[in-house]
This record gives C-alpha cells, structure tokens and sequence, in this order.
C-alpha cells in the first residue's frame, strides 16, 4: 500500500545522509498495527530492515549526485542539482522499498517474484514516485521553517494517505460484494456449495504456475467466483433436477455462459471478466459452447477457467453423480483429454499446483494418478444419454 512516510524519510535522507535518514527509518515508520501487535515481530522486524536500507541507499545516492557535481555549479537543496539528487534518491528508495517487500510477498505466498514485482510498480510506483517531490520541498522547507515542517505537511501527506484508503476501501468492498453475489448463486443448489470459490482459487493456482500477471490473476478470481452467474436465470425445475436432464432442459443450461455475460454487461468493473464467462465452457476441438470456438480463439483465460471448473466438477458430488472423482483419478481425466476438451499448455500447468501435488499424494505415486476405464463422454453423448436417461453411472462428466 501507500505509505506517506517515505517523504519524510526521504527528506531525513537527504539532510541529514545516510545515518540521519536510517535512523528516522528505523523510529520513524512504526503503524498503529504494528503497536497493537497485530504483526508478528518478524514482519515488524523486515518492514523497518527494508526501511532503513532504502533510506541509507537514498542519502547515500544524494550525496553521491551532489557531490561528484563540480562546486561553481551549486549543490545546495535549493539548486537544481540538490533536486536532481532528491527525485534520484526518492527513485532508489521507493525501488528498493518495492523490490524488498515484493520478494517477501513472493515468498510467503508462492508467487513469481516478477510478477508481484510487476504488479507492484503498476499499482503503486508512480503514486509512491509522486511523493518524491514533496520530500525535496519538505528538505528545503526545512532551511526556513526548522522542525515546524512536519506541521506543515503533516495535512497534505495525511489527506494523501486517506484518499488511497478510500480507493483501497472501495475496492475491498466490490471483492466482497462479488463474493457475496458468488455465494447467493451457489446457495440455490446445495450440490454446488463453495463451487464458485473452489474454481476461482483453483483458476489462480494455475494462473500463477502459468506466470499470469496479477492483472489477469485478478480477472481469473473474479470470473472464477461468477462464471455460474447465469445459472440465475435457470428455473429451479431444471438446475435442481435430481435426475437426468432432457435434451431440452441441457440446451437451457447450457444457456447460462451467455445469461452470465448479460447480467454482467453493465458492469464496466467486470467488462475484462466477462469472455471469460462467456467462453468458459469452449472445448479446445471445437465442439463447446457457446460459440464453438477453437483452439487459441477461445481466450487464454477462459481455457484456465474451463479445466478449474471441471477439475472441481469432478471432485464434488452431485445430483447425477452422488460419488464423485478423486482428485487423482480427476487429475487424469484432465490429462486424457487434453488437446480435446482441454487446452494442453493449462493442463500441463495445472499439474504444477499445490491442488494437483495433493492428488498426486493421494495416489501414492506423484505423476501418475490412479486411471479409470471408462471415458469422460463428449457433449453430444451426455445429451443423447440423459435425452434417454441411459447415462452410465460411472461416467465422468465435466460440466458443472
């Protein structure tokens, strides 16, 4: 987030050097959080280490500028050599603050460390940047006004803090809401409990293993919590169904991915989301739906979301199928119809979640989940059967 101190620290940085502006690094950035004791003392201990070695790299690289500048030229805070030294050690400071906290983020979360680097500096470089000019006029106030310059910037840096918590706060209640909405649309069904929340998380675990920018991770959760958003304009007749459905009543529930994008299509917050709603039930060869897209025409994304939302269709119980998969036996399925149902490069990356790793431990052999002999059938043959009710029990269908 947006800290407002890094202007004064900066400004310590650059009058007093390096010491001056590590030690007001070190006493200077506690949080209210912090002093509740609501961070472990580990992450007390890193936030302040990070602080401090940003703030001795900014006053080690003001006085570098300014002095390798010859004399006649002026050096002072004042001078234009005294700002360009001020905005270059904000520069190094904000990189190393956003560089140290991404590699932390990264490692507690098992996230690519460019990623979330990527990620960081999209979302807060140039605001954290922005501050770096009010640490140069904070260092030069202080010529003239002493220590009565923190009164003075005290309300532009506090209105600053406040006005990205109302941002931060805005977008935290959406997240919510979307969740929200997620859960009232699982809630129709008892059989598809949590589904929503399953698939999104699943969707972001491939994502990361595919390297996907936090941007497309964060497109992937919120599509992932309402893919099924369609299925509110499905009659309870048909989507709590105990039996199997008739060809009529599977054309109606194969109705929700457009349902879903049109529900959505007000929504400007959403307007990433909704292809992948839309297209999250396309089949790699051609024969999904919607729009039978093929191949690379079916967004990247939206290939992600089809093999989350069938892998956890799979593994959950449901009306036509009170048993369900393994994770394991599931794992396979993915894999056996990869390139025709599936997209193999998401497959593949799938295999490199934690979800997939805990399959492989349940079949006792990593890579190799246990295989099942019958076969998933394809879309025309799960209609063709529940049109007849002759479904076989132990087929394994991938439609949630």
């Amino acid at each position: 987030m947006v800290n407002v101190s890094t202007a004064p620290v900066v400004a310590a940085s650059i009058l007093m050097g390096p010491l001056g502006g590590g030690i007001v690094a070190a006493l200077g950035t506690f949080e209210v959080r912090e002093l509740r004791g609501n961070v472990p003392w580990y992450g007390v201990l890193y936030n302040h280490s990070i602080a401090v070695i940003a703030a001795v790299l900014a006053g080690g690289t003001y006085g570098f500028i300014t002095q390798i500048i010859p004399p006649f030229t002026g050096t002072g805070v004042a001078s234009a050599v005294g700002m360009a030294g001020a905005l270059m050690a904000g520069l190094i400071c904000i990189s190393t603050l956003m560089a140290l906290s991404a590699l932390a983020v990264a490692i507690r979360e098992q996230r690519a460390y460019r990623n979330v680097l990527r990620s960081d500096w999209q979302a807060f470089g140039l605001t954290l940047f922005g501050l770096t000019p009010m640490a140069w006029l904070m260092a030069l106030a202080w010529g003239f006004v002493g220590p009565l310059v923190a009164v003075v910037f005290a309300i532009p840096l506090y209105t600053t803090r406040a006005a990205y918590k109302a941002v931060v706060d805005i977008r935290e209640m959406f997240t919510q809401t979307v969740k929200a909405l997620a859960s009232a649309i699982d809630a129709r069904d008892p059989s598809t409990k949590k589904h929503s929340e399953h698939v999104s998380g699943i969707a972001v675990e491939i994502g990361q293993a595919m390297s996907l920018s936090e941007s497309e991770l964060e497109q992937l959760e919120w599509a992932g919590l309402l893919h099924d958003i369609g299925k509110i304009g499905i009659r309870d007749s048909v989507l709590l169904k105990p039996g199997k459905l008739t060809r009529e009543e599977r054309m109606l529930m194969n109705e929700h991915p457009v349902k879903g994008e049109e529900i959505l299509r007000d929504v400007d917050q959403l307007a990433a989301e909704r292809p992948l709603i839309r297209h999250h039930h396309e089949w790699y060869n051609g024969s999904g739906y919607p729009d039978r897209l093929i191949g690379d025409q079916i967004p990247l994304l939206a290939r992600v979301l089809h093999v989350a939302d069938a892998f956890e269709a799979m593994t959950a119980s449901r009306p036509y199928r009170p048993v369900p998969l393994t994770a394991a036996e599931a794992h396979e399925e993915l894999r056996r119809y990869a390139g025709i149902q599936f997209d193999p490069m998401v497959v593949e990356a799938f295999g490199r979640t934690r979800t997939a790793a805990q399959a492989s431990e349940e079949s006792g052999e990593p890579g190799e989940p246990e295989q099942r002999t019958s076969a998933v059938p394809t879309l025309g043959q799960v209609a063709a059967a529940r049109a007849s009710n002759s479904l076989p029990a132990n087929s394994a269908p991938v439609e949630s």
